[in-house]
């Protein structure tokens, strides 16, 4: 088996070179503006033939360039299933919401998993849930009678989201790799952190947040929504006493860097990945940081198109693998 990942570290080493470095992507918010950033993209050869000038078409050519290097690995792609979550749930999001609510909505699919929009939407329609992953099965009955009941779009969202984590949580403990299952344990405990300072600010109950949250060993989700509850300050001090004391920091600093450190957490927990040669490690990681390279582009070409100051787009900046 070890063979096997010796030859593709080795692809995946030579791709790393092409990784855009913090440098890089200064260079990128140095750009005069955003159609000098996009020629930026292009000279480093982002997009394809056909992406000439179009954000989207370069960003999504991308992603799909990710994919394309995996394949040829020769990788059992059930390795990577656990980072196709979000977008496979998300299709079942938009699935319920198209059917329950009868309002069409255009492009708002992720073709490039394992059940594609046109796919979903079908078995939203006829209800045949026992068609989806043993994981969806559940929620995606749930969460269709409750919108179809209810109209309650937020609900939705939240059992929805919640079954994501408990997904990627459950695989992450199942997995053999060990960046699998630091991904997993890094990426719920940030997503349960998000969810109580947002519930902290809206002032949400603690019902709500217990059952948005999902469980995980490094938060305590009790103690965490019981924190929001009692304020910004409590929060940050039971933060403290957790191994993200650094997020109590940034949420300390501004809501734009607390959105960043939730990021960065991902790619430190990730980096110490790029020494383990003869694992598949190396190779998640190198997913992992083009994902995170693709939405710190997102980011910057977002903040160029709304002349944001340079200052002010390096505020919310990712940082990189390299």
């Amino acid at each position: 088996m070890s063979e096997q990942y010796t030859y593709a570290v080795a692809r995946i080493r030579a791709l790393e070179v092409s990784l855009f470095s913090n440098s890089t992507i200064d260079q990128l918010i140095a750009c005069q503006n955003y159609h000098q950033c996009l020629q930026f993209l292009e000279e480093k050869g982002w997009g394809g033939t056909d992406t000439s000038g179009d954000a989207e078409a370069i960003l999504t050519r991308e992603e799909e360039k990710i994919w394309e290097v995996v394949k040829d690995l020769s990788i059992d792609m059930e390795n990577f299933a656990v980072l196709s979550y979000p977008k496979l749930f998300h299709n079942l999001k938009a699935a319920i919401k198209e059917v329950c609510t009868e309002k069409k909505n255009r492009h708002i699919f992720y073709d490039d998993v394992a059940i594609p929009g046109d796919e979903m939407l079908e078995i939203v329609r006829e209800k045949a849930f026992t068609r989806l992953p043993d994981y969806m099965q559940h929620v995606a009955a749930d969460a269709y009678e409750t919108l179809l009941h209810t109209r309650d779009g937020q609900l939705c969202d939240v059992m929805i989201d919640r079954a994501t984590l408990d997904a990627v949580y459950a695989a992450g403990k199942a997995s053999k790799a060990q960046i699998i299952r630091d991904y997993a344990e890094s990426t719920v405990a940030v997503a349960d952190i998000k969810i109580a300072v947002r519930s902290q600010k809206t002032a949400k109950s603690i019902d709500f947040m217990k059952r948005a949250m999902a469980e995980c060993d490094s938060v305590s989700v009790d103690q965490l929504s019981k924190a929001a509850l009692s304020g910004k300050e409590a929060l940050r001090d039971y933060l403290m006493g957790t191994a993200y004391a650094e997020g109590a920091q940034a949420l300390l600093e501004s809501p734009s860097a607390f959105e960043r450190w939730c990021d960065n957490r991902i790619i430190q927990t990730i980096s110490p990945q790029k020494y383990n040669a003869f694992t598949i490690g190396p190779v998640i990681a190198y997913v992992i940081a083009r994902q995170n390279e693709i939405k710190t582009v997102r980011i910057i070409l977002s903040g160029k198109l709304n002349d944001l100051p340079d200052d002010s787009i390096r505020e919310r900046v990712r940082e990189m693998y390299v």
